[in-house]
């Protein structure tokens, strides 16, 4: 009996390109793949960003799995987050302004590299990636689909896992990781505030949120999308393993979920 195998992909096809997003005020690093022109579908396109705290190499599979079928991606880091780089800013507001620019200033990136605009935009997240992802789609006017990966609405009368002993012996660390302009008391308060004024209108979301995901808890994805849903088309995927710590999981639920609405790979 022979086996429909099919044969694996050829990761020298992708090229990468290091380069800089700047904005008024923000300057970080970024990572753009850009498949080979036989592979290449120059229609789509796809920007994804970090959780806090954490850098552009922890959604590296997700910008891989994308481009390997095509897909140009660019990944980058999140200003004052020290493990992607030592650019800080002048305040936090700052970066609430700015930060969502920076997928524009990528998608122009693009744009230079490829000579031609898109007209499918792949937009995302991871946690507080998320949420900037969200802001940034009202800068775009294309067709647009967002991952929301490990973000999430607690319920009101649930501790959120910010607040528990457990996250806050780690903070000593975790808070040196960041500027002081993201000290986790201003950050967490903010994320908190925005979930309840977000107003995106007629999107494509995709909410993905394992239900080991302490972080958001077993029915943080569920109430965002609930709320999202009023105006927006939202898929909600829940893996019973995608931990909070690991986004790289994500990048398979991502590829499986354009390859069902885009028709890719």
């Amino acid at each position: 009996m022979k086996l429909n195998i099919a044969p694996p992909i050829d990761e020298s096809d992708v090229n990468l390109i290091p380069h800089t997003l700047k904005t008024d005020g923000l300057n970080v690093n970024s990572l753009t793949f850009i498949p080979a022109q036989d592979k290449l579908k120059p229609n789509m396109r796809a920007i994804f960003t970090h959780g806090y705290t954490s850098h552009k190499s922890s959604i590296l599979s997700w910008a891989s799995r994308l481009s390997l079928v095509g897909i140009p991606v660019t990944i980058f880091d999140l200003p004052g987050h020290y493990l992607g780089g030592f650019n800080d800013f002048q305040d936090f507001a700052t970066f609430t302004n700015e930060a969502p620019k920076l997928f524009v200033k990528a998608q122009e990136f693009q744009n230079q590299q490829l000579n031609q605009a898109p007209d499918k935009l792949i937009l995302g997240g991871h946690s507080l990636g998320a949420l900037i992802s969200l802001h940034a789609a009202k800068l775009f006017d294309i067709e647009k689909y967002l991952f929301l990966v490990g973000f999430g609405m607690n319920d009101q009368d649930t501790k959120h896992f910010f607040a528990t002993d457990f996250f806050r012996k780690t903070l000593n660390i975790r808070k040196q990781l960041v500027s002081k302009h993201l000290d986790p008391d201003i950050v967490f308060q903010w994320i908190r505030d925005q979930k309840q004024l977000l107003d995106n209108k007629n999107e494509k979301i995709c909410l993905i949120s394992g239900e080991d995901d302490v972080v958001i808890g077993p029915q943080g994805a569920d109430n965002l999308a609930k709320k999202l849903e009023l105006h927006n088309e939202v898929h909600l995927i829940k893996p019973k393993r995608l931990p909070h710590n690991q986004p790289e999981m994500a990048a398979t639920h991502i590829f499986n979920h354009l390859k069902s609405s885009l028709s890719i790979g």
